[in-house]
């Protein structure tokens, strides 16, 4: 006999749909987590601090067979295997003397509601989902979703058909994922983004890594790129409301937030730079792997010991600002946040539609702050499709249609907006942009200050940089006149370039967007 949620029934006790202040407690009271002086409880998720994508699989079945684009990131998995597997976890959260459930929703907009329902043996998860998934108890069956995380279960790969002693597994077919080994919270959220990023674009919605907000007037942007290039950063704007921090989808009636809540980076936070978030980390909010003085319980935002990926969950109402809906009108504006590290791309570019297609297949950018385990300090450059390749199961020409089909259909313009460094490469005498040189530049985006702005080309990649930007330097928008060492430009543009050209290859599409890229 089963409870519902896949789970059979047992003699420990089950807590359920509990309030954050209960949960809270819970998580206090079981050793889970300690408060801040701020408010916001603190955990440790041990040896895994980010993401584990070697660990990541799909169950290969007749649902998933031809429409999954295999590789090294969507690792297939047998049926069978998962099923053992879900039953070992069901047994060993039988064992535990409490557990914890809540159901939630995401995509709740736009007449798609996913129900999720979410089980952990650790109080401060479901906290943790209460914050990031839209808070509902609605219950649907037929459509519903069971999320089983059990952190302390740890799988076998001789036995278990996985990599190591973690493993985070989606079963379409059952409606479900099973996450073992990891106590990072930030898989049950990508999870379900991975779900979700499978499921839409049968729906003719686009589902985007990015983040999204509206001004007064009504016109919405919004902020593709990977953790740490700036989404969360430059979404929380004083002056504009918030729709999402994350994961969203751009369907035919407009954009809506796949979540209720936020999960900000934390480290070298300041109130100076960055008040929404620093005001958001209060009652109600966890803080995974921020170091606290032992004495005050002041969070260290600068101490970097346990992990860079420090990381705060907290919900959408820590927010003054923000669009109540979750939702809001077709975008006027599309930035594509990437973090060049090579020093040659302009601050900010105006792309065409095919240039458009070209870059957001590229997803150019760096790794920042090891948001996945294995990638170590510091930050490295990559390619990652559509600026999230970790949670697009199907082939990256599905998005980049769908993307081609939304600018076709409304008068959206799209940026590049580049946080990296200028005026030489990354540890090699350049220096990266600052967040008030950034802010202005998206300013005058969202604001459309640069729709009918004066431009030129930047020769090799051809794309259109502004001549001028309120309150931005003007010689910081063209990154050939920041280089002392022009020969040094040179060899790094032309080294990019090909960084680009090579890594295109891969994808079939047609002349006009492969010609819309960099010519050596």
């Amino acid at each position: 006999m089963t409870t519902g949620y896949g789970i059979t029934e047992n003699t420990s006790k089950i807590y359920t749909n509990l309030a954050a202040s209960e949960l809270i407690e819970l998580a206090i009271e079981r050793n889970e987590a300690n408060l801040a002086s701020n408010g916001a409880i603190v955990v440790s998720t041990g040896l895994r601090t980010g993401r584990s994508p070697k660990d990541r699989f799909i169950v290969k079945d007749t649902i998933t067979e031809n429409s999954v684009d295999w590789n090294a990131i969507n690792q297939p998995i047998s049926p069978e295997a998962f099923s053992a597997l879900w039953q070992q976890a069901d047994d060993y959260i039988k064992t535990k003397d409490a557990y914890f459930t809540s159901q939630f929703s995401v995509a709740a907009a736009q007449q798609f509601t996913i129900p999720v329902m979410v089980i952990s043996e650790l109080a401060w998860q479901v906290l943790f989902a209460q914050n990031l998934f839209i808070r509902t108890h609605k219950s649907d069956t037929e459509k519903q979703w069971t999320i089983l995380s059990t952190p302390g279960f740890k799988t076998n790969p001789a036995r278990d058909g996985v990599n190591s002693d973690a493993a985070v597994i989606l079963n379409f077919s059952e409606r479900k994922i099973l996450i073992c080994g990891t106590f990072y919270a930030g898989e049950m959220k990508k999870a379900m983004f991975s779900v979700l990023n499978f499921l839409l674009p049968e729906h003719d919605v686009l589902p985007m890594h990015c983040a999204a907000n509206v001004g007064k007037d009504g016109e919405t942007a919004l902020f593709f790129g990977l953790s740490g290039t700036g989404k969360t950063t430059l979404s929380a704007d004083p002056e504009r409301y918030l729709i999402g921090d994350d994961e969203h989808g751009w369907g035919p009636h407009g954009v809506f937030n796949f979540e209720g809540g936020c999960y900000a980076k934390c480290i070298d936070l300041s109130k100076e730079r960055e008040p929404v978030i620093w005001e958001a980390l209060r009652h109600g909010a966890i803080m995974e792997n921020v170091v606290i003085d032992p004495v005050t319980k002041d969070p260290i935002y600068s101490d970097s010991s346990l992990t860079e990926n420090t990381r705060a969950a907290y919900p959408r109402e820590h927010i003054p600002l923000r669009e109540e809906t979750n939702q809001a009108g077709q975008p006027k504006a599309v930035i594509f946040l990437t973090c060049d590290l090579y020093g040659v791309l302009p601050p900010v570019a105006r792309l065409t539609r095919e240039q458009a297609a070209y870059y957001f297949l590229s997803g150019y950018t760096a790794l920042v702050g090891s948001t996945e385990v294995g990638q170590g300090s510091g930050i490295k450059q990559t390619f990652s499709t559509c600026f999230g390749a970790p949670f697009f199961p199907r082939p990256p020409q599905v998005y980049a249609n769908l993307l081609m089909k939304r600018l076709d259909n409304f008068p959206a313009q799209v940026y590049l907006v580049n946080t990296g460094w200028t005026g030489g490469a990354y540890g090699k005498g350049g220096k990266r942009f600052d967040i008030p040189t950034t802010r202005a530049i998206v300013r005058a985006i969202v604001n459309g200050d640069l729709r009918d702005a004066d431009y030129e080309n930047l020769p090799g990649f051809n794309i259109a940089i502004p001549k001028a930007v309120k309150d931005v330097d003007a010689k910081l928008l063209n990154p050939r006149m920041n280089w002392v060492n022009l020969d040094e430009h040179a060899e790094n543009t032309k080294l990019l370039m090909n960084m680009f050209i090579e890594n295109f290859k891969k994808f079939n599409v047609s002349d006009e967007i492969v010609n819309a890229g960099p010519h050596l």
